[in-house]
């Protein structure tokens, strides 16, 4: 599925002035979503933050607390000409569990669900179909929410590209650099476990 969708958004490219637009989805953890779809050929990078709450400017351990309102959520900044908002969401929802409305795999909780982000009507029916057509593949009820749009606050820089980065960090193992913590956290999260179970081979980050 991955190597389809991404080999279509190399035919897709175009030699005029690449254009970019944003995709805002939360699927749990934002380090994860950051880390899967900065792979994406078109995709230009992902920025984690939150966003679906009240609360104005929160901080991390606020939204984790659940009181916020606010969802873990990452924006995707792509170029339409090479992969579209369609294709964006194919690779979103074959990249979590859709069918938790409880948090995503071993974080739980409300900030920890998924949801996408719409801002024009064209974007909804896009999230509505994909959402169908996630339903239909995997013969369960998806509890993935459509949700309009509002305002995204950044999460702080110690979260952006966690997955890649080089500072030294505690963790339950000991000193670790950022990327090995967030290695140890996505596996003994199960988080690629439970996608491969769900999905199969149409999951498209499963190494």
């Amino acid at each position: 599925m991955l190597r389809m969708i991404l080999s279509l958004a190399l035919l897709m490219a175009s030699p005029a002035v690449a254009k970019t637009s944003i995709a805002t989805v939360a699927g749990g953890c934002f380090w994860c979503v950051e880390a899967d779809f900065e792979s994406v050929p078109g995709v230009k990078g992902v920025i984690s933050g939150f966003t679906g709450g009240k609360t104005r400017n929160p901080t991390y351990k606020e939204v984790k607390g659940g009181k916020t309102g606010h969802y873990e959520a990452a924006q995707i900044f792509y170029d339409p000409a090479r992969i579209s908002y369609e294709q964006i969401l194919e690779l979103f929802f074959r990249s979590v569990d859709p069918t938790d409305a409880g948090g995503q795999f071993c974080d739980r909780g409300s900030s920890y669900r998924t949801a996408i982000f719409v801002k024009t009507a064209a974007e909804k029916a896009a999230a509505e179909a994909a959402k169908a057509k996630a339903q239909a593949a995997l013969g369960r009820k998806v509890a993935t929410m459509i949700l309009p749009a509002g305002p995204f606050y950044k999460a702080g820089e110690e979260h952006q590209n966690y997955y890649r980065g080089k500072h030294i960090v505690l963790t339950r193992r000991g000193l670790k650099t950022q990327a090995g913590a967030y290695a140890f956290y996505r596996k003994a999260c199960g988080r690629d476990q439970r996608v491969k179970q769900l999905w199969g081979s149409a999951a498209p980050f499963i190494h």
